[in-house]
């Protein structure tokens, strides 16, 4: 994530820090309902999903059992 927020931060500083703020609060949510967003089209697990977030996909992996979250990848689909 710090490599797309440093990105965003050479033309509008305050906007980074904005989204970096905002994103983390997103992905904050997902330990209430980590199922809230749709099944990964990357992956064949139901346990993977994309949140998608101002154009970036967020993919990450429900542990159910043990009540974890693990954030996979962060990408723009238009510019990978």
């Amino acid at each position: 994530m710090s490599a797309i927020v440093a990105y965003i931060h050479q033309d509008k500083p305050r906007a980074a820090l904005t989204f970096a703020e905002n994103l983390y609060k997103t992905i904050q949510t997902l330990t209430h309902s980590p199922y809230k967003y749709r099944q990964s089209i990357y992956f064949n697990d139901e346990n993977i999903r994309d949140l998608i977030y101002k154009g970036y996909t967020i993919v990450y992996k429900v542990y159910l059992e043990e009540e974890k979250i693990l954030l996979i990848d962060i990408f723009n689909k238009n510019k990978r």
